[in-house]
C-alpha cells in the first residue's frame, strides 16, 4: 500500500516516529547527506579551501591571568612591553622582526599578485617578514618585503638558486595543517599565463605538487638537503622547516637533529587555497595540542635544540591567540587566512558574485575556484582590479599592528616586560580537555601554597 512517491509509506513511518522529518538523523545529518550526495555526483572527494570547519579544542578553552597582588601590571603608557622577536640566532644574519608575527606561506598562484605584494608592504610596515609559496619568488614581493622567506616544496616549481640568494630565510616544508601527509593542489582555473610561465607548467591544467621531497626521503637526507642550501646561501640566513601537525614530537626531533635554525609548526586549524575537505577536519593535530608537543620534544632534546626557534601557526585569529601560545612555549607565529581577511576576504560586497559560488559573504570558502569575489585568491584581471594594492597594504599593516598591541596589552597585565616572558603559569584551562591536552591547571583547581 505504497503510493509511487512514497507518501503513505513515509505517513506510516511518520506514525511509527513522531519525530521523524522534525529532527535530522544524529548519524546522518542534513550535512551529512548533502556530502554523500555531492560526492555521489562528483565521483570524487569533495575540494574547498579556507580551513577546518568542525569545532576543535581550541585556545579559547584557556584563560590568561593577570597580575593583581601576588605580582605587579606594568602601567600601558609609560613602561615598555618588548615585542623584539629573533628567529634563527645560531644563522649568521637572523631574521630580527619588532613583532612575533609574520605572514604564513601562500604562493603567487593560489593569491594574485596583488595580495602577494600587499602583505609584503604591509609586513614590511610593521617590522616583520612574509613568505613565499609553492611557484617560487614573485618579484614584486620580493622588492615589497624588507624580510622574505623562500619557501624549499617538494614540487621545486620556481624555485631557483638564483631566488634562494636573494631571501633572508629559507623554509622547507615537509607539510601544512590543512593536508598534512599530501602535496599542493593549484586547480587549472588559477594556472595562469604568468603563473604557468613562473612554475614551467601548461597553462590551464591542474597542478598537484608531489609529497615528498625528490632528493630526500628521510631525515639522513635531510641532513644533506639543509648543508646543501647552507652552502648556496654561505651558511648567512637561517634555515627553517615546516612541519604539518601530526607526529609532532618525532618530527621536531628529526628537523632540529637534522640541522634546522627554527621549526615553523602548522596546526591542524591552518588554512590553504585548496584541499580535500576530508583532510581539513579529520588529519592532524590541532594547534593548541601542538604546541605544547612542539615544545617539549624541544626541551627535552638539552643542548642540541640550544638556539633552535619555534614558529606555530594554524587558526590564530587575534592578540589573544598569539599571547596564549607565546605562554604555551612559541617563539613567534605565523597568520594566513587572518592575514587573508585583512586585504578583504569574505567582506559583504559583491555579493552577486559570491551567490554565483553558491555561497554568500562570511561564509565563502570557493578560494580553490579562482573566481574570489574580492580579488585575493584568483589570477582573473577584472577580480584582481577590486583590490586596491595601498588599501589592502594599510590594512595588512593595521591588523598586525593591533594584534601585537594586544599582546602587548595582555603582557603588560601580566606584569612582563617583554612578550616573549609569558609562561604556562600564565594560564588556566577551562575545560577538562584543554587542562589534559596542555597541562596548564584547570581554573578553580590550583592549589594555594
Amino acid at each position: 500500500m505504497t503510493s509511487s512517491n512514497g507518501t503513505i509509506q513515509s505517513a506510516a513511518l511518520a506514525l511509527e516516529d513522531p519525530t521523524l522529518g522534525t529532527s535530522p538523523n544524529a548519524l546522518f545529518s542534513p550535512a551529512v547527506i548533502a556530502d554523500i550526495q555531492e560526492k555521489a555526483h562528483l565521483g570524487r572527494y569533495r575540494l574547498r579551501g579556507f580551513g577546518a570547519r568542525r569545532e576543535l579544542p581550541s585556545l579559547d578553552d584557556l584563560t590568561i591571568i593577570p597580575a593583581g597582588l601576588s605580582r605587579m601590571a606594568l602601567e600601558g603608557y609609560r613602561e615598555h612591553c618588548s615585542a623584539t622577536t629573533v628567529i634563527g640566532t645560531r644563522a649568521e644574519v637572523p631574521l630580527t622582526l619588532d613583532i612575533p608575527i609574520g605572514i604564513a606561506g601562500m604562493s603567487y598562484g593560489a593569491l594574485s599578485a596583488t595580495a602577494k605584494t600587499a602583505l609584503g608592504r604591509g609586513a614590511t610596515a610593521v617590522g616583520t617578514f612574509t613568505t613565499t609559496g609553492d611557484g617560487g619568488m614573485l618579484d614584486a614581493e620580493r622588492e615589497a618585503s624588507k624580510q622574505l622567506v623562500y619557501q624549499c616544496l617538494p614540487s621545486r616549481y620556481g624555485f631557483t638558486v638564483q631566488d634562494l640568494q636573494r631571501a633572508d630565510a629559507v623554509e622547507i616544508v615537509v607539510g601544512q595543517g590543512a593536508k598534512p601527509g599530501t602535496g599542493g593542489l593549484l586547480l587549472g582555473a588559477k594556472v595562469s599565463g604568468e603563473v604557468a610561465e613562473a612554475r614551467s607548467l601548461p597553462e590551464g591544467v591542474d597542478q598537484r605538487s608531489p609529497v615528498r621531497h625528490p632528493d630526500w626521503l628521510g631525515p639522513d637526507d635531510l641532513v644533506i638537503k639543509i648543508e646543501e642550501l647552507r652552502e648556496a646561501t654561505q651558511g648567512r640566513i637561517p634555515i627553517m622547516v615546516k612541519l604539518g601537525a601530526a607526529r609532532v614530537v618525532d618530527d621536531v626531533r628529526l628537523a632540529v637533529k637534522s640541522g634546522a635554525d627554527a621549526v615553523v609548526l602548522d596546526g591542524m586549524e591552518g588554512g590553504t587555497a585548496a584541499s580535500p575537505e576530508m583532510l581539513m577536519d579529520h588529519t592532524g593535530i590541532p594547534t593548541m595540542a601542538a604546541v605544547v608537543e612542539a615544545r617539549r620534544a624541544l626541551d627535552s632534546m638539552g643542548e642540541v635544540s640550544e638556539g633552535v626557534q619555534l614558529v606555530v601557526s594554524g587558526g590564530i585569529r587575534h592578540g589573544v591567540d598569539v599571547a596564549k601560545l607565546l605562554a604555551l612555549g612559541a617563539d613567534a607565529v605565523t597568520i594566513g587566512t587572518a592575514a587573508l581577511i585583512a586585504l578583504n576576504c569574505n567582506k559583504p560586497v559583491f555579493a552577486e558574485d559570491y551567490a554565483a559560488l553558491g555561497t554568500a559573504p562570511g561564509a565563502c570558502h570557493h578560494c580553490h575556484t579562482g573566481r574570489c569575489p574580492v580579488g585575493i585568491a584568483t589570477q582573473e584581471p577584472e577580480l584582481e582590479a577590486r583590490l586596491d594594492l595601498e588599501e589592502a597594504a594599510l590594512r595588512t599593516k593595521h591588523l598586525l599592528q593591533a594584534l601585537t598591541m594586544e599582546v602587548q596589552m595582555l603582557a603588560r597585565a601580566c606584569g612582563k616586560s617583554s612578550v616573549h616572558h609569558l609562561s604556562p603559569e600564565d594560564l588556566r584551562a577551562l575545560s577538562p580537555a584543554a587542562s589534559a591536552m596542555t597541562g596548564i591547571p584547570l581554573a578553580g583547581t590550583a592549589i594555594p601554597t
